[in-house]
């Protein structure tokens, strides 16, 4: 049996009932490509299933809000993915009649659509025989032609090898067939070689070199980290929220406003100041409430939360796209960041002030 018939008949046999996979609709697969991006399976099912049957076609995503939109988004992270599908769906109902385009040409020059992404739509949803490069098949064909990098050079033989041997008959099957085996079987560490359906047409495997492919460069760099101050500042029974710049790191989401400390300031003094600063409200900052450490893919931080009192000043939003005075039961109506969320219990289960 040839490559391409191997990896579709272990697919076919091996493969998991993923919800995105009960479909051709070229619109929830772009759904789940899009979720998928950097994120786990398993985390993506549920949020899937749920945004389908809030937004089942693109007309409800270009219509929705972006408190609604982001609200189903929360906790998936890179939020700007959900703007910028948002806009690819308005491309599509302007530029093609409501209907999602089938070939690559086509399908990248949409807004946050790439060369994986609009490979992966038009094979699987519309049979087109393109293939796909994405983590999992970049590890897979390192070690099937034995390439120690993903250089540019290694890239063009990965893309040599699929074009010969994508199945022409099922491309998007062959496609999902790679991408699960680079996740199920030939994983970055202890890959399982002697189920690994494709083990006869790895050179890696024949040299018995599996380990040396591809080469894994150390992470030495240190995460950077920051200390955060944030107010929870109240006016009678309401609390001030803002919402984060479209552009800006979790663009489009609500947080309590705040910022970074500044070398030999204090906590409560960075809380006035970065209000005033963002806000031109003055506030009186009061009791700490909690601290909280988050990881990002790229820094780190440890927030601190302190309830404040507003006490004068119009606001101004200098820093942030809206604002809103809410209750605590409020809370769950708004797409919040993850840190955000640990401070809410805290919140609740007090007085005001």
């Amino acid at each position: 049996m040839n490559f391409s018939n191997t990896v579709l008949t272990w697919y076919n046999n091996n493969k998991e009932d993923f919800p995105w996979r009960m479909t051709k609709d070229p619109y929830k697969i772009w759904v789940s490509e899009i979720m998928l991006q950097q994120t786990q399976v398993q985390t993506v099912i549920p949020y899937y299933k749920k945004w389908i049957i809030k937004f089942p076609t693109i007309f409800d995503v270009a219509n929705a809000s972006d408190d609604i939109l982001f609200k189903y988004w929360e906790g998936l992270g890179y939020y700007n993915r959900v703007n910028n599908f948002r806009i690819a769906c308005n491309q599509i109902i302007k530029d093609h009649n409501g209907k999602i385009p089938k070939t690559v040409d086509q399908l990248i020059t949409l807004k946050g659509i790439g060369e994986y992404t609009s490979s992966a739509i038009s094979s699987i949803a519309f049979n087109q025989v393109n293939y796909v490069i994405d983590g999992n098949v970049k590890r897979v064909m390192a070690r099937v032609l034995r390439l120690k990098n993903f250089s540019k050079e290694s890239l063009n033989k990965m893309k040599i090898f699929l074009s010969a041997n994508i199945h022409k008959g099922s491309p998007g099957n062959f496609n999902q067939g790679m991408m699960d085996l680079g996740r199920d079987v030939c994983k970055p560490k202890n890959p399982m070689c002697s189920i690994c359906p494709i083990a006869s047409f790895c050179m890696a495997y024949i040299k018995n070199q599996i380990e040396k492919y591809p080469e894994v460069k150390k992470q030495t760099k240190r995460l950077p980290h920051y200390t955060i101050g944030v107010g929870i500042i109240w006016n009678e029974d309401k609390i001030l929220i803002t919402k984060r710049k479209k552009n800006a790191l979790l663009g489009g989401l609500w947080e309590f406003p705040g910022g970074k400390i500044l070398k030999n300031e204090s906590i409560k003094k960075c809380i006035k100041r970065e209000i005033f600063e963002e806000l031109s409200i003055d506030v009186d900052v009061l009791k700490f409430i909690t601290k909280v450490k988050h990881s990002y893919s790229h820094f780190k931080i440890t927030l601190h939360a302190h309830n404040c009192m507003y006490n004068t000043g119009k606001i101004v939003c200098k820093a942030s796209d809206d604002y809103k005075w809410i209750s605590p039961s409020q809370f769950n109506q708004f797409a919040f960041p993850k840190a955000n969320h640990h401070i809410f219990p805290h919140i609740i289960n007090q007085e005001a002030i």
